[in-house]
C-alpha cells in the first residue's frame, strides 16, 4: 500500500521533470535593450531562416506617431505615440508648436488587443515632432514612461491609473532638448535615474516609489541624449553619464563626482550611452568627437587615452553599438555598419550592405545578438538575420515587415528599437505596432 501510493506520488513529479526538459522560458524586454539593458535576446528555440513569405505576423495594432519601442514583461505589451492635429512629418529646426495628445497604451501580449490608454494633451516644440523617443520601463505592478517633451509619468501596470508625474522641464526649470527626452530612464534599486538638464539637476535621481527627488547632480549647456549606464569597476558600481560637455562617474547611490572627463559634442548631440570594453570606456558622438578612457583597476578613476581622433572609432547616430571581446560594432553617422578594435580604434571594417544600397548618412539599423547571430531592424522597416563579427557581416536571411512611415534626411525612415521576448518580436512605425512570430518551427 504504502509503495504504491509513493509510486503514486512521484509519477506526476517525473512526469513534470520530463515534460519542463522540453519547456521554453520567456524572458521579458522590459525596457531599453531589454532585460539586462545590453541588446541579448537569450531566448532558445528561436528560427535561424525565414519561413517563405517572411515571419507570420501574429498581430496588428493601430496606434500613433512614435519612435520609441516597445516593451514587454509578463501579459503585458506596453507603447507611446503622439496623435498630432497637423503634420509632423518635418524637421522643425525652428521649433514650431504642433498641439496633439501624447499617450500610453497597455495591451494584451498574446493578442494585441489594448487593456488600457492613458493621455496627455502636450505640445511638441521639438525637431522630428513624430512622437515619443524613449521606450517604457516596466518593473513589477508598475510601467514608467519619458514623454518627448519631459512629461514623466509613473502608471499603474494592471489598469494604467497615475500613480506620480513630474513634468522635468517645469519641475526644473529647463529647457526640451532640440531632439526631445531621449534618454532613457534607468532603475537601480529604490531610484529612478533621468537625464533632465537645468543648473545643478542634469541628471536627478527620484524615488521610484514617490518621484521625490533623492539627489541631483551636474549643470551641462545642454542636457543631451544619452541615457545613464551602470557598470563595476575600480572596486564600485560607477553611474557613467555622458552629456555635450563631460563624461561623469558618480556614485549610484548618493550622485558624488568619482571622476571627469572634459568632452565636446557637435550641436549638443551625444547620443549614444558609454560601452565599456575591458578597462577601456569608449564613447563616440558626432564628426570624430569621440574619447577613449582608461579605467583604473583598483579605485574608480579614468585617464584619458585619445579624443577626437579622425579615420578611428566610429560616430553613433540613433544606434547604441555594443561589444564582442575588444571590439566594437555599429552604425556610422556615415551610414556603414563598421567595427574597431580597443585600444588602438583601428577599423577592422566597414560596410553598406546592410541596408543594401550606398549610404547617404545617417543610416539606422537596431542590432540585438541572439547566441552566434544577430537580428537586426532597419529604417527600410527590414528584419535581417545575420553573423556580425570582428571578421565582418554575413547576411542569412531578410524579410520586409514594415512601412517606413516617416522622413529623416531626404528619405523614408522607419525608427524604433524592437522588443524580442516570448520568442516574437514587436515593433512599430507611425501607424501600427506587429508582433512577429520567430520560434523555431
Amino acid at each position: 500500500m504504502r509503495r504504491a501510493s509513493c509510486v503514486g506520488y512521484l509519477l506526476p513529479l517525473v512526469l513534470a521533470m520530463f515534460g519542463n526538459a522540453n519547456r521554453v522560458v520567456a524572458e521579458d524586454w522590459p525596457q531599453w535593450m531589454g532585460k539586462q539593458r545590453d541588446n541579448i535576446w537569450r531566448e532558445e528555440r528561436v528560427l535561424e531562416k525565414f519561413p517563405e513569405g517572411g515571419p507570420k505576423i501574429c498581430f496588428q495594432t493601430a496606434i500613433g506617431g512614435g519612435y520609441a519601442g516597445p516593451a514587454v514583461a509578463g501579459s503585458w505589451l506596453v507603447v507611446t505615440d503622439f496623435v498630432a492635429e497637423d503634420n509632423v512629418k518635418v524637421d522643425n529646426f525652428n521649433r514650431a508648436s504642433f498641439p496633439g495628445t501624447e499617450r500610453v497604451h497597455g495591451l494584451d501580449v498574446a493578442t494585441g488587443k489594448v487593456v488600457w490608454t492613458h493621455s496627455d494633451r502636450v505640445d511638441y516644440t521639438i525637431s522630428y515632432p513624430a512622437g515619443p523617443r524613449c521606450t517604457p520601463l516596466i518593473e513589477e505592478d508598475r510601467v514608467y514612461t519619458l514623454g518627448a517633451e519631459g512629461l514623466l509619468l509613473c502608471l499603474n501596470l494592471a489598469d494604467g491609473t497615475e500613480r506620480w508625474r513630474k513634468n522635468l522641464p517645469e519641475v526644473y526649470n529647463t529647457k526640451t532638448p532640440l531632439w526631445g527626452y531621449a534618454a532613457h530612464p534607468l532603475i537601480d534599486g529604490p531610484r529612478l535615474i533621468c537625464v533632465v538638464g537645468g543648473d545643478g539637476t542634469q541628471t536627478v535621481a527620484l524615488d521610484k516609489m514617490t518621484g521625490q527627488e533623492i539627489w541631483r547632480q551636474g549643470t551641462a549647456n545642454e542636457p543631451g541624449y544619452s541615457p545613464p549606464t551602470l557598470i563595476e569597476h575600480g572596486g564600485v558600481r560607477q553611474l557613467i553619464l555622458a552629456n555635450p560637455q563631460a563624461v561623469h562617474s558618480v556614485d549610484p547611490e548618493t550622485g558624488a563626482v568619482y571622476w571627469t572627463q572634459d568632452y565636446e559634442a557637435t550641436n549638443g548631440s551625444i547620443i549614444m550611452s558609454p560601452v565599456q570594453v575591458g578597462d577601456y570606456l569608449f564613447v563616440g558622438g558626432y564628426s570624430n568627437h569621440n574619447l577613449l578612457l582608461q579605467l583604473n583597476q583598483s579605485k574608480p578613476e579614468a585617464t584619458l587615452v585619445s579624443r577626437d581622433v579622425a579615420k578611428k572609432f566610429l560616430s553613433p547616430v540613433n544606434v547604441q553599438p555594443f561589444v564582442q571581446g575588444n571590439v566594437v560594432i555599429g552604425m556610422d553617422q556615415g551610414g556603414d555598419l563598421m567595427a574597431f578594435e580597443v585600444p588602438s580604434g583601428r577599423r577592422l571594417w566597414q560596410t553598406p550592405e546592410l541596408l543594401g544600397k550606398r549610404s547617404e548618412g545617417s543610416e539606422t539599423a537596431f542590432l540585438v545578438r541572439h547566441r552566434d547571430r544577430c537580428f537586426i531592424f532597419t529604417e527600410q522597416g527590414e528584419i535581417v538575420i545575420a553573423k556580425v563579427s570582428s571578421e565582418g557581416l554575413e547576411i542569412l536571411d531578410r524579410a520586409k515587415v514594415l512601412e517606413p512611415t516617416n522622413n529623416a534626411f531626404g528619405r523614408q525612415v522607419v525608427w524604433c528599437a524592437p522588443a524580442f521576448a516570448n520568442r516574437k518580436m514587436y515593433v512599430r512605425n507611425d501607424q501600427q505596432l506587429i508582433c512577429l512570430d520567430l520560434s523555431a518551427p
